[in-house]
């Protein structure tokens, strides 16, 4: 075969693959293309934005086949079915025309956000790489899309044999949508699942040489733990060989304090959350954490990790004088387990929620610590499901502080949802602010100036955090948050389009702690300190101490 026909051969196959497509399915796909350019809450790469920018392609285009396939469906006169005829040429023009123009635009809308957050401006938004990924990923799409239609047509004709052709269909279509969603559900999803859970297993299991076992009686995995240094996970030891310490405290406050209790349960240390929630309590009876000021329950993220920003503040604030447990329930992180197992460690916050309750309760009231919950993403999910607030009602616990709730929590979903006339989504007054109120970077929402009542809850979040916003229902209808007044974080550029909306913030979702610190999922230790002080109380310091520990706490600049 001569190089001339090869070359014959290779223009025939894309004619006909060209010929195949669908028309309405590339000029709408071409139109979600262009809208997949603009900006939501997270800056993306050319990377990101390609792969996005290609599955709205692909969303586009299955829409457009489907709309085709219904209008032929009901014998209703059509142009033409191919790609063609002239009039769809004009249309394509027009729709590729817009696309260029969208991509002439991507890097002034990139740095709308960008300038928010503080970044450098970006000099360009790489169109030509942009539209490159995008179409490898609309054709790895359409490939997957084209098996799929392959096997329900290899199902129906079967079928056919036996039943009219209209019941053949519709079973071959169901076969074919079954036999992905066990796939990618069941086997696929599992292997992956099990492969990544192995993965962070053994990373979990990795002993840093930089962090050596506490000296401290008070810390799980020293030499008078009931728990080795070992048992911990790597989380844990990250967790409790960290803080501040006694020294730390007293020298930032020019007085005295005592030294943090910092306790961890890792998965290792038992085979059920019950037992672990019992190894638990049993270190906080050794340590004495029930004899100090203030005692927090976290419930870490996916992969057991407690951020340091959320605790430091609290340990300066009350002097040292709070005790802290935590405990392991996977090594996922928390997107991948929001997403395919929102109910992924339930279980384990809420046993080691009824053991600390339960011993803390039948404590005299006058002797007993404060109590606190906290938890940032699905911790704060876990750990707003934990505790049920019709078991409290005749004891409750003092207060909990939820940071970067995912938008799967319901207690938090329905308090933005009730939220007062006039007060924005992204952050809600909720009646006159004796229970629940919301804080940003910029403080809390004004309120009504009640006091607060015996329970008090406070929800820390950013405008630009998709975890907390992101909604499937943004598929099909304009979401609040984008209603004005916007969140201080929040593009003015950003708009909402059908279908697209949703893939862009299931994108900003995903990758939501690359922001800056202060914005997306990466909360701030300033923030954290504003929030525990509405919490539990500025315990005797100024406006200007207060100041003055967000500075000592605060990261170095990169």
């Amino acid at each position: 075969m001569g190089r001339q026909e090869r070359n014959r051969m290779k223009f025939n196959l894309l004619a006909r693959f060209w010929g195949s497509l669908s028309a309405p399915g590339l000029i709408l796909g071409t139109l979600f293309f262009t809208m997949a350019l603009t900006p939501t809450l997270i800056p993306r790469t050319f990377v990101t934005q390609g792969v996005l920018s290609g599955f709205g392609f692909a969303a586009g285009y299955g829409i457009g086949v489907l709309l085709n396939w219904l209008w032929r469906y009901m014998e209703l006169p059509r142009p033409g079915p191919r790609v063609s005829h002239p009039l769809t040429w004009l249309v394509l023009a027009a729709c590729v025309g817009t696309a260029i123009a969208f991509l002439a635009r991507t890097a002034d809308w990139q740095n709308t956000i960008r300038s928010l957050m503080g970044l450098d401006p970006l000099a360009t938004g790489h169109p030509f790489r942009v539209s490159a990924i995008a179409l490898v990923t609309f054709l790895a799409v359409l490939v997957l899309a084209r098996l799929f239609r392959l096997v329900s047509r290899l199902v129906s004709r079967r079928i056919g044999r036996v039943v009219p052709r209209r019941v053949a269909n519709v079973i071959g279509v169901a076969f074919a949508v079954l036999l992905a969603w066990g796939l990618g559900s069941n086997l696929l999803g599992r292997a992956v699942l099990q492969a990544l859970d192995s993965s962070f297993e053994q990373l979990d299991a990795f002993i840093e040489p930089t962090i050596a076992p506490p000296a401290s009686a008070l810390r799980t995995g020293s030499a008078q733990s009931l728990l080795g240094w070992e048992a911990l996970g790597r989380m844990g030891r990250a967790f409790v060989g960290a803080g501040p310490q006694t020294s730390d405290i007293g020298a930032f406050t020019d007085g005295q304090a005592r030294e943090p209790i910092r306790i961890y349960v890792g998965m290792r240390a038992a085979e059920t959350a019950t037992e672990r929630a019992q190894i638990a309590l049993a270190e906080m009876k050794r340590v004495g954490a029930f004899d100090r000021a203030a005692l927090v329950v976290i419930t870490p993220t996916g992969t057991g990790w407690v951020d340091p920003a959320a605790i430091d503040g609290l340990e300066y604030l009350l002097h040292g004088d709070v005790a802290s447990v935590a405990m392991q329930y996977s090594y996922l992180n928390s997107p991948l387990s929001l997403l395919v197992q929102p109910d992924y460690g339930l279980d384990s916050a809420r046993a080691l929620f009824v053991a600390v309750y339960e011993h803390w309760r039948s404590l005299p009231r006058d002797r007993r610590p404060e109590l606190y919950l906290y938890g940032l993403s699905l911790g704060a999910l876990n750990s707003e499901r934990s505790a049920a607030l019709f078991e409290m009602i005749d004891d409750p616990v003092n207060g909990a502080l939820w940071s970067g709730p995912p938008f799967e929590s319901e207690i938090w979903r329905r308090i933005t949802d009730s939220r007062n006339p006039g007060s924005p989504a992204w952050l809600p007054l909720f009646r006159d602010g004796s229970f629940v109120r919301f804080m940003n970077q910029h403080g809390v929402a004004p309120g009504t100036g009640t006091a607060w009542g015996p329970m008090r809850i406070v929800y820390l979040q950013y405008a630009s955090d998709a975890i907390t916003f992101f909604d499937y229902r943004d598929l099909y209808r304009r979401p609040a948050w984008m209603d004005a007044p916007r969140g201080p974080d929040v593009s003015p550029e950003l708009a909402w389009y059908p279908v697209i909306t949703m893939l862009q913030l299931a994108l900003d979702m995903a990758m939501a702690t690359t922001t800056p610190i202060g914005y997306g999922h990466v909360y701030a230790p300033a923030h954290y300190i504003e929030a525990w002080a509405s919490l539990v109380g500025d315990r005797g310091w100024t406006r200007g101490e207060i100041e003055r520990l967000k500075q000592h706490l605060a990261p170095p600049a990169p």
